[in-house]
């Protein structure tokens, strides 16, 4: 039987400390012990990308990582995009362009756009692309989300609101 063991780390600019069992995923330690349920579990598997978040600035999908990895982390969810009640430039252009269907994969797909635009505040339609390839939908069709990432390129200081 695990052991439980005590990790501190940062969630969404927030210190936390938790016990929690080492293999348990990162994905439920969010959802059930943090009660931040904005980010999704779709296939569980890492295939979908609805439990995307950043961990230290990089993409990954929560439902593969063990807690324990994150110890010492800084944590993105997508709670943490907007700031206080102004939504991010990405949140914005997906209510606008209706990127948003269901909701399943939307903070996913928000998340790997705010990653995406953090590194490239001006990407080509085939840099998009890439940046989304890992997320899937299975209500718009793909086009309202990428509508929405380049409507939120072409906002004023985009760079500055990542």
């Amino acid at each position: 039987m695990q052991r439980m063991v005590e990790i501190t780390f940062s969630v969404n600019n927030e210190s936390k400390t938790l016990k929690v069992y080492p293999m348990e995923r990162l994905l439920d330690v969010l959802r059930e012990q943090l009660r931040l349920t904005g980010t999704k579990e779709g296939c569980g598997e890492g295939e979908c990308g609805a439990c995307s978040v950043m961990i230290d600035g990089q993409i990954v999908n929560s439902c593969l990582v063990p807690v324990a990895q994150i110890d010492g982390a800084e944590i993105k969810t997508i709670e943490g995009v907007a700031t206080g009640d102004q939504l991010h430039a990405v949140q914005q252009a997906f209510i606008e362009c209706g990127g948003a269907q269901c909701g399943i994969c939307t903070p996913g797909m928000v998340m790997a756009a705010v990653s995406l635009l953090e590194k490239n505040p001006q990407p080509s339609d085939v840099d998009i692309r890439n940046g989304l390839a890992g997320n899937l939908c299975r209500c718009t069709g793909y086009m309202k989300i990428f509508e929405s990432v380049l409507r939120a390129c072409r906002q004023p200081g985009v760079s500055d609101a990542t």
